[in-house]
């Protein structure tokens, strides 16, 4: 249901998981509370689990904006210093690229000064392409609204 939003919060920075091996929502909640982490679904029968309680946070079916504004209002968020730092597929923190990771990057897509980074687990290279400026748009964005 949040998938697209998950991603959003892994380009902030955030150490963000996306539900993807049909654990029941009990297992998920448990997990959250023994990590630390907060379960964010639009599923309004989680509030029936008594664990869901300061773990669950039930957002509405909304866009992006609205999303974002609902998690800020809840949460201290910080959508723009540690912009970029993990891999949007997995997760993972990403490195600075290494010279076979360089490689695999077209020239003409990047600028030879832009900073390329890489993922350690799955590989991918990112750059300051055409969805870092649309992501970096949005995250400055939803931190203006915030602070306002």
């Amino acid at each position: 249901m949040l998938g697209r939003f998950c991603r959003y919060l892994r380009a902030a920075g955030y150490d963000t998981l996306l539900a993807s091996n049909g654990q029941s929502d009990s297992e998920l909640l448990h997990q959250c509370r023994s990590e630390g982490r907060y379960f964010l679904t639009c599923d309004q029968l989680v509030r029936e689990h008594k664990v869901a309680q300061g773990v669950a946070l039930i957002l509405p079916h909304a866009d992006l904006d609205q999303l974002a504004a609902m998690l800020a209002e809840n949460f201290e968020m910080d959508w723009v210093s540690r912009a970029f730092t993990r891999c949007l597929v997995d997760n993972a923190l990403l490195l600075e690229a290494d010279e076979a990771a360089r490689k695999r990057v077209p020239p003409d897509v990047r600028q030879p000064h832009d900073q390329l980074l890489h993922c350690p687990q799955c590989g991918r290279v990112y750059w300051r392409g055409s969805h870092h400026k649309r992501i970096s748009a949005r995250l400055a964005k939803w931190h203006t609204q915030k602070s306002e």
